[in-house]
Parts: C-alpha cells; structure tokens; sequence
C-alpha cells in the first residue's frame, strides 16, 4: 500500500519488483483491494503553491446544530475549502482552506463562511510548514 500511495501510477510490473513479488500476485492484491474498496480510486496530488496557493490554513466552525446538512452543502461548493470534517469538542467543524493570500483569506473567512447561515463563529489557524499530505493518505515526513 505505501509504494502505491507513493506513486499511483506504478505499473503493476514496477510494483511487484518494488515489493519483491510476481506481477500475477501484485495484480490480484490490486483487483482484490480495488473490489473490496480499500483502493476507492486514482488520482493526481496537486502541489498548491504551483497553483499560486500559499496560504494555508484550518478554518474551525462553530454552527447551529440544526445547520449542518445545509452548512455541508454550501462548503462544499467553496473552491478553496480542500477538506472539511465533523469533528467533537469546541468546533463542530475544520476546514483545510489554501488560499492565494491572506487578503483573500481574510475575504474567505469574513464574507463568505461568516455569511452561511447557521455559522456561529470561526477561528482561523494559519499553517506554517506541511508534514505529509492528509488528502493522499501521505505520512508526515520532513520535506528533504
């Protein structure tokens, strides 16, 4: 599973000498994995600051709870929210937003999350530095 989540492109030739087995094997691992969901598709990671992206940061929402399916709906049809999660605790919701500056950050959260109704409050935490990448399943490493 790590050298597929590290490059999903493999060939199923290139995977079976990675992992020291025969394509046969590596080629029903995969249609077996694929057939019980575990692998739910392919696709491409996409590096945000190459899309002029550099701000990041986690969007924590507070909301009525009667909102949720509505709130849902409406972030979900924000571009720059990347991940959002029903989450315990104090927030109801985390948001993964990359945004092109802070001004357009700032934009995002007071205009546009702050305006859904059944938003009760936000708190903004902006990213330093990225360990990993959460929406590939990639584990957090130093970047080299």
């Amino acid at each position: 599973m790590a050298a597929l989540r590290a490059d999903a492109r493999l060939s199923v030739r290139a995977l079976a000498e990675q992992v020291h087995a025969s394509r046969a094997a590596v080629h029903a691992r995969v249609q077996r994995l694929e057939r019980d969901g575990v692998l739910t598709g392919w696709s491409a990671r996409v590096d945000p600051a190459r899309l002029g992206l550099t701000v990041t940061a986690f969007v924590n929402l507070r909301i009525a709870q009667h909102a949720w399916k509505d709130v849902r709906e409406r972030i979900g049809a924000i571009p720059e929210v990347w991940h959002a999660a029903l989450v315990s605790g104090d927030h109801d919701l985390v948001l993964l937003v990359r945004t092109s500056d802070a001004g357009a950050l700032r934009d995002l959260v007071l205009n546009t999350l702050q305006a859904i109704p059944g938003v009760r409050g936000t708190e903004t935490v902006l990213v330093l530095d990225e360990l990993g990448d959460p929406l590939a399943g990639q584990p957090a490493r130093p970047r080299a």
